[in-house]
């Protein structure tokens, strides 16, 4: 039986800012076809990750392959043409422009004809625009359920829409790996649903392998194929997301000891340190800003 070649190999990538080590020695592959799902306490290296594999970052050691081609020293315009696209955790969209001018953005990696053909707008630059057009009208836009605002600023979408257009201008880039930086944080329950559906269908439907980080668990558990798991900038559990799930250093990456008492006393410390500070703010006593203490059921 043949083997199959990762799409995506991260081999000993390490990343430093100073003295710290943001990335340590970090390895996995994604497969392609695949739903690979990057998780870990906030902090423990995720969105440095992507910015090393995507180019923005330059690692201090170790390598990035793509499609068994060595891109660790390519910039990111480079990646991006050879088909590694990708959304930002904050959403990085010109909120000036309209939802159809930011997705076309997306595709300017891929465009043949030169600067001064487009400034004249004469020729193969008239004729590719068009097809730019038509292709985005015709799959991404309709794909994505977003023709009803398609010509609107995008400053007047609501956060959910937005995430969706920056999606949008990222499949616009024609990408063979789709990597996305928490694609529902701060979504509601409709918007989350409305999301998940699209990653699945662009992965079924387009073949496109997807890379994501992501916080929702119950997100992560349905969709992902394959989980890696950083803390402190390392790799400290990868496989399927059962395995994933109850692995003794992933809970206690994320619950400390796994000593539900000693969890409880943590919450207990907790909400009295938000409980003096709501009391130097004027606020009532356990009353804050966020809407209260999680309860337990939902740490982690």
């Amino acid at each position: 039986m043949a083997t199959v070649d990762p799409v995506l190999r991260v081999d000993g990538l390490t990343l430093a800012f100073g003295g710290v080590k943001a990335l340590n020695g970090v390895g996995f592959e994604v497969m392609p076809g695949s739903i690979t799902t990057v998780i870990g306490p906030n902090g423990a290296g995720k969105t440095s990750l992507f910015n090393t594999i995507s180019g923005f970052y330059r690692p201090v050691a170790g390598r990035v392959e793509f499609e068994g081609q060595d891109i660790t020293r390519l910039p990111a315009p480079q990646r991006a043409r050879l088909g590694l696209a990708r959304s930002f955790q904050n959403i990085a969209l010109f909120r000036g422009m309209s939802v159809l001018d930011n997705i076309k953005l997306g595709r300017h990696c891929q465009l043949k004809t030169n600067i001064f053909q487009s400034l004249f707008y004469l020729g193969a630059a008239r004729r590719e625009e068009m097809e730019l057009r038509a292709d985005i009208e015709a799959r991404i836009i309709d794909f994505l359920e977003i023709d009803h605002i398609r010509h609107a600023p995008v400053a007047s979408l609501s956060y959910g829409l937005q995430k969706r257009v920056e999606m949008a201008r990222a499949l616009a880039m024609q990408p063979r790996v789709l990597m996305l930086d928490e694609p529902v944080a701060g979504m509601n329950r409709e918007e989350t649903e409305d999301m998940a559906r699209f990653i699945l269908d662009v992965n079924a439907e387009w073949g496109v392998t997807v890379l994501m980080v992501e916080h929702d668990m119950g997100l992560v558990m349905d969709l992902s194929d394959h989980v890696v798991v950083l803390n402190f900038g390392q790799v400290i559990a990868q496989g399927k997301p059962q395995e994933v799930q109850s692995n003794p250093e992933v809970v206690r990456a994320y619950l400390g000891s796994g000593d539900v008492s000693e969890l409880r006393e943590r919450l207990r410390t907790g909400r009295a340190r938000a409980s003096g500070a709501a009391a130097d703010n004027g606020l009532q006593p356990g009353a804050s800003a966020g809407g209260g203490t999680p309860p337990l059921s939902e740490v982690a």
